[in-house]
C-alpha cells in the first residue's frame, strides 16, 4: 500500500521551510493534491549531571499559546555537522557548553505533512560559561530531576512529541 510521489512543486518558501504541492499516485490508481513541507533538520541537545538532573527550558509557544518544558533546539545550518549544531542551540540557548555529545534518537514529529527530522542528543556533562546568548528563547532554565519526567510529561507538562519522546529515552537509559 505505498503511495508513490510523482512531482512537486513549491508554493513557498523561505529559509526555514518549503511547502510543496505533490501529485501523489494511491495504490488503487487514483491521484491525490497533497501540501507537504519541507523543514530543515532540527537539532536537539541536553546534558544529564552527576544528579541525574536534565538541562531543560521553560517557555511559551505562541502558535499553540502553550507553556511547557523542552530541550534546547534549533535549525541545522547548511554545512554544519547535525551534533555540533545540537552543541551549538544548548550553548545559546541555556548558556552551557556540553560535553561530548551522544546521539539519543532521531524522529519525526509530523511525518503525514512535514518530512522534518529532529536529531536528539545528550551529554552527561556541561560546563556554565554564562547568560545564554538566546536568552529570550526561554523565561527560564533548569536541573530538572530525571526521575520526575514521565509524571511531567503525564501531566503535560512536556507538550513537545519530539521532546517528550526524547526525555522518555533519556529516563529509560539512564535509570531504567
Amino acid at each position: 500500500m505505498q503511495w508513490t510521489n510523482l512531482s512537486e512543486a513549491t508554493v513557498y518558501e523561505n529559509r526555514w521551510f518549503k511547502v510543496n504541492l505533490a501529485d501523489v499516485a494511491l495504490p488503487d490508481g487514483r491521484h491525490l493534491d497533497h501540501f507537504l513541507i519541507r523543514l530543515r533538520p532540527v537539532a536537539v541537545a541536553t546534558a544529564v549531571n552527576e544528579a541525574n538532573e536534565v538541562l531543560m527550558l521553560w517557555r511559551h509557544r505562541f502558535i499553540t499559546d502553550t507553556w511547557g518544558w523542552e530541550l534546547a533546539a534549533g535549525v541545522v545550518e547548511d554545512g554544519e555537522d547535525i551534533a555540533a549544531a545540537a552543541a551549538r542551540e544548548m550553548e545559546e540557548e541555556t548558556g552551557w557548553r556540553p560535553g561530548p555529545l551522544h546521539h539519543l534518537l532521531t524522529v519525526e514529529p509530523s511525518n503525514g505533512i512535514s518530512d522534518a527530522r529532529h536529531h536528539l542528543y545528550w551529554s552527561d556533562s556541561a560546563t556554565y560559561i554564562g547568560e545564554p546568548e538566546d536568552a529570550f528563547e526561554s523565561t527560564r532554565r533548569e536541573w530538572i530531576p530525571l526521575k520526575l519526567v514521565p509524571d511531567m510529561i503525564a501531566r503535560g507538562e512536556v507538550p513537545a512529541a519530539n521532546m517528550a519522546a526524547g526525555l522518555l529515552m533519556l529516563h529509560h537509559l539512564r535509570l531504567g
